[in-house]
């Protein structure tokens, strides 16, 4: 499938003061693995790691959100360096109560989201971004629907665009 780019959008760095990921689904290809114990386990793409990294680079501020209650969210979190706000009921509550505390403008803001539970979220912000295998619903708001699926490197696809939008990836030889 083909990247899938309605309209016009403003990638650059200076366009974007926040980056929200929802994180199964996202992050995740949406599956848990459940052991024995009741102990749960998601697979995660060490290329979005990586693309975080170098969003940081930019200057871009990312968060977690997510409705998942699993420490495994908090534990990548850590992991990659950036805040989760999880175990949250509603995501568009969560996302004003934090761009209000940061003092962020919504319209500068980028959400990647891939189900229902994201829809109202990822209307009230200025860019939305879904993979390649999110809810038709989601992807018909989205304004970008990205080649990546769920936990297939979404953020390191998204990277590279924010990248391409800066003209500077011939320069920097990231693709």
């Amino acid at each position: 499938m083909n990247r899938l780019m309605k309209r016009f959008v403003n990638l650059t760095p200076a366009a974007i003061d926040l980056i929200v990921y929802d994180f199964d689904g996202v992050m995740t290809d949406n599956r848990v693995l459940t052991l024995q114990d009741g102990t749960e386990a998601v697979f995660v793409n060490r290329a979005d790691g990586l693309a975080i990294n170098m969003i940081k680079e930019m200057g871009i501020s990312q968060i977690i959100l997510s409705t998942e209650e699993n420490a495994v969210v908090e534990a990548r979190a850590r992991k990659i360096g950036i805040p989760a706000i999880h175990r949250v009921g509603d995501k568009l509550e969560a996302l004003h109560a934090y761009c209000t505390e940061q003092q962020i403008d919504l319209k500068k803001v980028l959400y990647v989201g891939n189900d229902v539970n994201d829809l109202q979220a990822m209307k009230s912000v200025g860019l939305s971004i879904a993979p390649a295998d999110a809810h038709p619903a989601v992807k018909r708001i989205a304004n970008i629907v990205l080649k990546s699926t769920g936990g297939s490197g979404v953020i390191r696809e998204l990277t590279d665009l924010i990248l391409l939008s800066k003209k500077e990836i011939n320069n920097v030889g990231y693709l």
